[in-house]
């Protein structure tokens, strides 16, 4: 008897727990099936393929040449060590508003 609505075979159902049971039977007695043998072959792990990394023309520029300005970096730590580098509050306030706001983007 098959039911229309429901996808369930009884049958495919049945035949699938009496083919665990003879897996399981098999395992016991010491035998290895062959789905035994293929589920161990999937189970080593496997060397992963290996990785490309292309970098447009623009990255690889980029990456030789960082913008840092050393004689500027200089100026800005030798005005914090002798305590007159002065901080605008405003200004790095704006510039945090501008950056949530192109997080938000």
């Amino acid at each position: 008897m098959t039911n229309s609505i429901s996808p369930w075979d009884a049958n495919k159902t049945t035949a699938d727990a009496v083919e665990r049971r003879r897996a399981a039977e098999r395992l016991a007695s010491g035998l290895k099936s062959d789905a035994a043998d293929q589920a161990e072959a999937l189970a080593k792990p496997v060397a992963p393929a290996a990785d490309q990394l292309q970098l447009s023309a623009v990255a690889r520029q980029a990456s030789r040449e960082p913008e840092f300005d050393r004689s500027k970096f200089e100026a800005i730590k030798e005005a914090v060590a002798k305590g007159e580098y002065v901080v605008d509050h405003r200004k790095a306030a704006e510039a945090f508003l501008n950056l949530e706001q192109l997080i938000k983007d």
